[in-house]
């Protein structure tokens, strides 16, 4: 990096306390078809707000189907919260520009410098916040690399509450200082699929060295939720509830870019379930639904969990054992078993039903990308801006860096923002594979997704 470009690149756009978003934007009120409804996998008749009582909180139940309101207050407890690390920076990344040599503009949002080192805890507040304030004692949730794990675990202790969090296997074992993270706040972590449920005993019995999925981990949760007096679930990604919340990352930025004289081209953010791309791209996409604006919006998913670019448009499930609602979703199939990719955040069989609604209706694009080529993107943009970013968030970079290379080619100076959800220095096991040459890219046929899906479709 030059020296100007390394003097600019220490401008960052950051708003007052007053500026901090008081409403959440409920993008569901303003699209142009709505999401189809959830359906009771008992009745298939839609949902209604109190069939989801007994598994989250009120509250949250009526924000997960409210498609009529189009801002959502926040609690001022919650802004309260939000206030000891948001606004998080706007940065223009003038290194990554230099190093890639284009005439583009990139931007990025650093949800990364929130106390967890990511963008989850946007949700884990008001979701610990409203169980608290309904009374509720204990929490449970899932978690795969971990970010939302220990988002988790940090709201519950500053709400009072309890929390159990089960870890996909895979990452409980490639990540032990995520595990670490939450004991601190005193989390108990069970690797999942684990003896300790009966969904969990199903699937080790079924696949006793089954590696773990997000989906089994779902599953797990929901059940001890069910099962425990006194406690609710809560989730970190896929539905509509959590995106809402998640928001708050793309109204700074709209006023952060207004700040900078710019609007974005082109918004890009990783893909596992939904919560950090919606986070972004809700606010900005709105001014395309009413003509002000043209942005594309690019969802960049792992090469090797690809729903979005390669899955079914159907109703299935959001858990491997199927306790949770059929969903109107892009999916692999509810039973998927993702490869062991270091992006363990990513490694979800679906997507939210608002997302799949866009994509489905052109709102929106979708990417894989390569494992080794999400890390090379990576490494390029630590050493170009200074932040290790999270294996999650290098699919993001390195969908940035295709577009911006493509305006390189082209000669067009247009402006790109993405999401870096979160920081990676959590995951440097997965960098030292990288760079030693122990990493491989995974990918699945069309016969093995066409398989999973049928078998899915028969549970």
């Amino acid at each position: 990096m030059s020296a100007n470009n390394r003097k600019k690149g220490q401008k960052r756009y950051l708003l007052s306390e007053e500026d901090i978003p008081r409403s959440w934007y409920n993008i569901q009120a303003e699209m142009p078809v709505k999401p189809a409804p959830l359906l009771n996998p008992a009745t298939k008749q839609p949902l209604k707000p109190d069939d989801l009582f007994p598994i989250f909180a009120e509250e949250l139940c009526r924000q997960e189907l409210n498609q009529t309101d189009v801002w959502i207050e926040i609690p001022e407890d919650v802004r309260d919260c939000y206030k000891f690390y948001r606004s998080t920076p706007l940065v223009r990344a003038y290194g990554l520009e230099e190093a890639l040599g284009t005439p583009a503009k990139i931007y990025f949002k650093n949800e990364s410098v929130s106390p967890m080192g990511s963008h989850k805890l946007n949700s884990a507040i008001p979701q610990a916040y409203y169980c608290k304030k309904e009374g509720v004692k204990n929490v449970t949730t899932e978690t795969g690399a971990g970010q939302w794990g220990a988002s988790l675990a940090y709201a519950a202790r500053m709400f009072g509450l309890e929390a159990a969090v089960y870890q996909v296997k895979i990452s409980y074992e490639q990540k032990p200082y995520r595990k670490s993270i939450m004991q601190t706040f005193g989390a108990q972590v069970t690797p999942s699929p684990s003896m300790s449920t009966r969904a969990g005993k199903d699937i080790l019995t079924a696949s006793p060295n089954h590696q773990g999925s997000l989906g089994t981990a779902i599953s797990e949760a929901i059940e001890l939720a069910t099962t425990t007096p006194n406690c609710k679930y809560t989730l970190g990604s896929v539905l509509s509830h959590v995106s809402l919340h998640q928001t708050v990352i793309g109204l700074e930025a709209e006023k952060q870019m207004a700040m900078a004289g710019d609007y974005p081209d082109i918004v890009i953010a990783c893909f596992g379930g939904g919560s950090n791309f919606g986070g972004l791209a809700f606010p900005f996409m709105r001014h395309n639904f009413s003509g002000e604006r043209n942005t594309r919006f690019i969802a960049a998913e792992p090469e090797s969990c690809p729903k979005l670019t390669r899955g079914v448009f159907t109703y299935d499930f959001g858990d491997e054992a199927g306790y949770t609602p059929l969903l109107p979703m892009y999916t692999l199939g509810h039973n998927f078993r993702p490869a062991n990719i270091h992006a363990g955040g990513l490694r979800y069989h679906g997507a939210g039903v608002i997302v799949s609604q866009l994509l489905k209706d052109g709102w929106m694009e979708a990417v894989d990308i390569p494992q080794l080529e999400s890390f090379e993107a990576g490494v390029l943009f630590a050493k170009a801006e200074g932040i290790i970013p999270a294996p999650e968030s290098c699919h993001a970079i390195a969908a940035t860096i295709r577009e911006a290379l493509k305006c390189k080619e082209t000669g067009e100076e247009k402006t790109i923002l993405f999401n870096l959800s979160g920081h990676g220095l959590i995951d440097m096991a997965s960098y030292d594979k990288f760079l030693s040459g122990d990493l491989q890219n995974y990918t699945i046929s069309d016969e093995e997704i066409s398989e999973n899906i049928s078998n899915s479709n028969r549970k």
